[in-house]
């Protein structure tokens, strides 16, 4: 199985994610910049995925001899969505303030990353006791490989359902306007010789409609106390899609991903990127260069629509405790 990311002693090497399908290239980070490019860019994105990189990101700081107060508030700038981000230079913060060196910070980033990989397989097997036999799974974005250092979150439910062969067939959202689930998870279940269907993101509803659906499972970037929480643009009228069809509809996160510190997804930053991305598919426009656009990279989805949290530590329900 491919590993999106790997610390090679004193720089870090990912699978550049904006090359995908049609090549897998590696690409060596050797610098904050260099990081903090990586994420801005996607060429490194996903929850869980962005957290570790970011905890080496601070030790490539170190490294070059950086202030890492400094790096640790330039990384926080990369993206605002994703709590997995801070999650992690916190917890860097942390090690720093209490005198450690470059060993010691750099045994935080290995075990921030260690902790997402075995999270990513306890996600699984939790999540594996509420597939159906013969299950039609729908997910959107990419949730598996290439958003985290493990197998994945919603996509490890996938991957062990698999495995236990209790899966007949997975439907990924295309997911605009990245790409996410036409580029990345068809990919990679293919690699991985799992069933996968590509659709159009406004398919869902005849999906669901035609009963060919048993369950929706996503992942997230974001979840506060209350249980609302933010995932990829989509993921909202997904979930109340699967309410008004009655499908189950789950998400599945490390407990990393929430946010105790914020009450309800009102309290949620949410990313607007750059418009360009709206406009074109794979680097080529498909509307005049001058029309507008707008680009929220998240949506935020209520806690009344979510069955159940499928976390390392059980399927969890809300309101989360401090």
């Amino acid at each position: 199985m491919l590993k999106s990311i790997e610390w090679e002693g004193n720089y870090l090497v990912i699978i550049d994610q904006t090359k995908l399908p049609e090549k897998i290239e590696y690409v060596e980070l050797h610098s904050v910049s260099d990081v903090y490019d990586a994420i801005v860019s996607m060429k490194l994105r996903g929850a869980p995925l962005i957290g570790v990189a970011a905890a080496y990101g601070v030790l490539l700081g170190v490294l070059e001899g950086r202030n890492p107060y400094m790096v640790i508030e330039q990384l926080k700038k990369s993206r605002p969505t994703a709590v997995n981000l801070f999650r992690a230079l916190d917890e860097i913060q942390e090690v720093i303030d209490e005198g450690g060196d470059l060993v010691a910070i750099e045994e935080k980033a290995k075990e921030i990353e260690n902790r997402e990989i075995e999270a990513s397989n306890r996600i699984g097997d939790t999540g594996l006791e509420i597939v159906p036999e013969k299950a039609r799974i729908l997910t959107i974005c990419n949730t598996g490989i290439f958003a985290t250092p493990g197998i994945g979150t919603a996509l490890a439910v996938v991957y062990k359902a698999h495995e236990a062969g209790k899966l007949k067939q997975v439907y990924s959202l295309e997911t605009r306007p990245v790409l996410q689930g036409a580029r990345l998870t068809v990919y990679e279940l293919m690699e991985a010789e799992i069933d996968v269907t590509l659709v159009v993101d406004s398919m869902a509803g005849i999906l669901m409609d035609r009963g060919m659906i048993d369950l929706v499972i996503v992942g997230a970037d974001r979840v506060a106390r209350n249980g609302d929480f933010a995932n990829k643009i989509g993921t909202l009228p997904l979930a109340i899609l699967a309410n008004h069809f009655k499908v189950p509809f789950f998400t599945a996160l490390p407990t990393t991903t929430i946010d105790l510190s914020i009450k309800s997804g009102d309290e949620i930053p949410i990313e607007e990127r750059d418009p360009e991305e709206v406009k074109k598919v794979m680097g080529h426009y498909i509307t005049r260069k001058d029309a507008k656009a707008l680009n929220y990279a998240f949506d935020v989805t209520p806690a009344r629509y979510v069955a159940g949290y499928i976390t390392e530590k059980g399927i969890l329900t809300p309101p989360f405790e401090l």
